[in-house]
């Protein structure tokens, strides 16, 4: 299984270590996450000399050869939003997590899309554990839809 990671980098670093669970938990699962990368406290610096429309393809790239995308949303990105927007647009199944008592976009939280999974958690290993159920349940309904 391949999973999109999308989480804010020039919008702020503030959930560093929630994004750092996440993805890590999704690889030691044996989860494909080309953009792990952006979990890395390194990654603000390296993404800063890649020119914009370089990122523009890779991540789109990444997005549609992603069976699903999951979304660290506590802190307000445009990227990521574009991200969300994207991969629903492209019908993937899509998991937006935030910290609880967060004020997040309601272009989110107001979006009916069925393809579209919120949650909220209090630690970096519950919002961990709440994308590993959510790749595990993907990964049973298209083992049962073979």
């Amino acid at each position: 299984m391949n999973i999109y990671f999308a989480c804010s980098i020039t919008g702020g670093r503030a959930y560093e270590a929630v994004y750092q669970s996440i993805t890590r938990a999704l690889l030691e699962d044996g989860i494909e996450v080309p953009t792990a990368h952006l979990a890395e406290t390194s990654v603000v610096d390296e993404e800063k000399i890649i020119k914009p429309r370089t990122v523009y393809e890779r991540d789109v790239t990444w997005i549609r050869s992603a069976d699903a995308l999951v979304a660290e949303v506590s802190a307000p990105s445009h990227g990521v939003g574009y991200e969300i927007g994207y991969a629903l647009n492209l019908g993937k199944p899509v998991l937006c997590l935030y910290e609880q008592g967060r004020t997040v976009s309601k272009m989110i939280t107001g979006n009916p899309h069925l393809n579209l999974t919120i949650r909220t958690y209090q630690t970096s290993d519950q919002a961990a554990l709440l994308a590993r159920e959510f790749v595990y349940t993907l990964h049973r309904l298209c083992d049962n839809n073979h």
